[in-house]
């Protein structure tokens, strides 16, 4: 419905201002999505559906999923290419207010804990921190490895992406890597769930074992 003044009333430059005032873009504009935002995995076989993301296979990436030993529940989902590497979590925030402000903090501290380094800088995602810690490697020898740690808020969710390898010293947002990232597609579902608490993923139907029909259970 469109209201227009009448040539009898007086001019009022607000109501014009508010009139022209469009709608507030997404900060997000590009991905990655809410489930509440796009269809774009409906009949589309290059989706894969696993709970709480939806992630779409690229030739090239090799999807491996991250299971918590202790309780067998799938945590994360690592996207892998030849020379990179993406770690992808999700997990729950408030309704009003961001936690990646104090996620990076966390990370930070973490990674000076372990005797390593952090930076910040802003990129295709905002804000993001790279690390840099010492690792061991074969035959007890020690190097480094360096991750850039990106964050996107949706509603009611953060997705925490880790970039290894390659993409880790260098960003390239037309890549395949970060458009894995930017595809993917967030369903954090209604129910409660505390801050910080890890979305829950599950195995893609097509690696299921089957159901033997003669089980009774």
């Amino acid at each position: 419905m469109i209201f227009r003044r009448r040539s009898s009333e007086p001019e009022d430059d607000s109501a014009e201002q508010l009139a022209s005032v469009s709608p507030p873009a997404s900060d997000r504009p590009r991905g990655p999505w809410d489930r509440s935002e796009t269809t774009a995995d409906a009949d589309n076989e290059t989706y894969i559906n696993l709970g709480g993301l939806v992630v779409k296979g690229e030739p090239g990436l090799e999807l491996r999923l991250q299971v918590d030993e202790a309780t067998s529940s799938v945590v994360a989902v690592m996207l892998a290419a030849p020379d990179s590497g993406l770690e992808v979590r999700a997990f729950a925030a408030p309704r009003r207010a961001g936690i990646w402000d104090d996620v990076r903090a966390d990370i930070a501290a973490e990674a000076e804990r372990r005797g390593g380094t952090s930076s910040e800088s802003v990129g295709e995602f905002g804000t993001e921190i790279k690390v840099v810690v010492p690792v061991r490697i074969s035959e007890g020898r020690s190097a480094t490895q360096a991750s850039r740690i990106v964050g996107v808020e949706g509603p009611r969710w953060l997705l925490r992406g880790t970039f290894l390898g390659r993409s880790a010293s260098e960003a390239d947002p037309e890549g395949m890597i970060e458009s894995a990232f930017r595809s993917v597609i967030v369903v954090r579902g209604e129910g409660p769930m505390s801050p910080r608490e890890v979305i829950p993923l599950q195995m893609p139907a097509q690696v299921r074992p089957p159901v033997d029909p003669s089980d009774g259970s």
